[in-house]
């Protein structure tokens, strides 16, 4: 009878102490939103290994919690915050554009996020990145094991303190450098609920658009072949590069280097997150044309989608081929990229500035600038290791396990092209139950899809680029919804 009591007073304890953890990090209001929310929003600090405090931020479904699944999302980099998905692409409100520079942007509510069928994290990992942040800065210095053994602790310990959600289907997505982020945590959460891990986790599947998976299939055989299907270099040029590098483009010797070199000439001030849209040069700076790059620095605008996001800005150097960030060794932050003229200097001023206000950080339960120091799109805290390998080992043994695997591409990014993904999911093996067709959102043609066994599927989104809800929102939310609920696409 005392065992039986001091079991339910321990329960009784247990529960209070979650119930007062959740209230803590209810999100009550958001400075720059008048209305009310469609659910329930949680945000703050969950501490692994070390001194490490990672940082999320939880939107509740507005269809139906109970049974939706939980979804994290994280973005790529390594070292981009995955507040990039939450303000531009997928998160549950729209920012605004045309305020007055420094204002507090202006929220109002996003018809197509990703909220409205699932309940999702978004997670700042690992430490040091958006607002996340260890006391010991030597944590800063890191890589892709380290980074998913703290990612699968933080989700044990995020369960804990959510328990209702466990009995939820889980997966795991994200896009860019998360193309190494995801299945890499994907094997860590396998790996745990074999070891009997508690809590287990309901771990269904995995989601990653435009991946980076294998500087072999990523590299540059990807960006020529993608340049020469796209009309950006002509027949000549492709055949000639086939000929002299004989498909080691990623090894050329000298005659390899000089005929690549046509190929750079050709796509020179192309926007390479997506080559359909311009490119603005930065009026306040000086284009340096004597340095050794082909594109010269450049703006570039986003066009017009059905949801009205705000206006961001990309300044480009030469096109650093992200998939390079798949060879093993340190992979160089993108702040350093842009100092060296190369790749993506990302001037995101609206989520700069929503994000650094005192008002939204003390809303959202973030530490202020002096202990988590200023928010960033992409840090230049991590000193980032890439230490894995190639992704497709990953794959082959998650798929082949059962569990589902969602593969998508903007098929207008030249950052990490469809060809690439293509070729790689081709190169698994695996027989082909659904063959290349199209896939229809709004009545109308939205790309392209190919399904294989294994419950492995490749999709291409017609017209996206890079980030592909930021460009496709409406496409983006139909193929999520259909793939999540075990629905053809």
């Amino acid at each position: 009878m005392v065992k039986l009591y001091l079991f339910w007073s321990m329960l009784l304890c247990l529960i209070a102490s979650i119930k007062a953890a959740q209230e803590g990090a209810l999100i009550t209001y958001l400075p720059g939103f008048n209305g009310n929310f469609p659910s329930k929003h949680y945000s703050g600090y969950v501490s692994v290994g070390g001194q490490k405090s990672l940082f999320y931020y939880f939107v509740v479904s507005e269809r139906n919690p109970s049974k939706d699944p939980v979804v994290l999302w994280l973005n790529g980099g390594p070292g981009c915050s995955s507040f990039d998905g939450f303000v531009y692409e997928h998160g549950p409100f729209n920012f605004e554009e045309g305020q007055p520079k420094g204002s507090l942007p202006i929220l109002h509510l996003n018809p197509y996020s990703w909220s409205k069928v699932s309940n999702i994290i978004y997670l700042d990992s690992p430490a040091g990145v958006g607002l996340s942040y260890s006391k010991n800065e030597s944590e800063y210095e890191t890589g892709d094991l380290a980074t998913a053994a703290d990612t699968h602790s933080f989700l044990l310990k995020w369960f804990g303190l959510y328990p209702e959600f466990l009995n939820n289907p889980f997966y795991v997505a994200g896009e860019s450098y998360a193309g190494v982020y995801v299945p890499t945590l994907a094997s860590q959460l396998v790996k745990g609920i074999k070891a009997g891990v508690n809590p287990i986790i309901k771990f269904n599947g995995y989601i990653v658009g435009n991946g980076v998976t294998d500087d072999k299939f990523d590299g540059g055989n990807a960006l020529v072949s993608f340049a020469h299907g796209m009309g950006l270099i002509s027949d000549d040029i492709y055949e000639e590069v086939q000929a002299v590098c004989k498909g080691e483009i990623d090894d050329p010797g000298t005659n390899c280097f000089k005929s690549l070199e046509k190929v750079y000439k050709a796509l020179d001030g192309l926007n390479v997150y997506d080559i359909l849209e311009p490119c603005y040069h930065d009026p306040e700076s000086k284009l340096d044309t004597k340095r050794n790059t082909t594109l010269p620095a450049s703006f570039r605008q986003l066009g017009k989608t059905e949801k009205n996001i705000p206006v961001r800005k990309r300044m480009f150097g030469r096109a650093w081929p992200l998939w390079a960030a798949v060879k093993d060794g340190i992979v160089p932050s993108w702040p350093e990229l842009a100092k060296q003229g190369s790749v993506g200097c990302m001037n995101d001023e609206i989520a700069t500035t929503w994000l650094n206000d005192k008002l939204v950080r003390a809303a959202i339960h973030a530490k202020p600038k002096s202990i988590a120091g200023p928010w960033e799109l992409c840090t230049h805290r991590l000193l980032y290791r890439h230490d894995v390998g190639s992704m497709i080992p990953y794959h082959k043994t998650l798929t082949s396990l059962g569990y589902r695997a969602l593969i998508f591409s903007g098929d207008h990014d030249m950052c990490v092209p469809f060809t690439g993904s293509q070729a790689w999911t081709k190169s698994l093996g695996y027989k082909i139950i659904d063959e290349w067709r199209s896939w229809v959102s709004n009545n109308q043609v939205a790309g392209y899809l190919q399904g294989y066994e294994h419950n492995l599927t490749f999709l291409t989104v017609k017209g996206a680029g890079h980030t592909v809800p930021e460009y496709k929102p409406r496409e983006a939310l139909d193929f999520y919804t259909r793939w999540l609920d075990g629905k053809s696409i």
